[in-house]
């Protein structure tokens, strides 16, 4: 993976484009750390969807039986008059 400067991705964009359309990912570093990579639409689709929301996860768990569950303990009655 390619990895160049913010200041140097401005200045080549295109080719910055280019070469992700290709199949090759930039990085591009700001101050020398990593802080974007450009990929593909079609590689950044992939890697969109490899991954379920929460919600979807959530969505696929099957119905639970009632007997599935831990027994509940009764609640505790408070009674008037024991604390003051």
């Amino acid at each position: 993976m390619k990895e160049i400067q913010l200041r140097e991705a401005k200045a080549t964009l295109s080719a910055v484009v280019e070469a992700a359309q290709n199949g090759e990912p930039t990085t591009i570093t700001k101050r020398g750390r990593p802080a974007a990579v450009v990929v593909s639409h079609a590689e950044w689709t992939k890697l969109k969807t490899r991954a379920p929301s929460f919600a979807d996860l959530l969505l696929a768990v099957p119905p639970l039986d009632p007997k599935d569950l831990p027994a509940r303990r009764p609640a505790r009655v408070v009674r008037k008059g024991r604390f003051k």
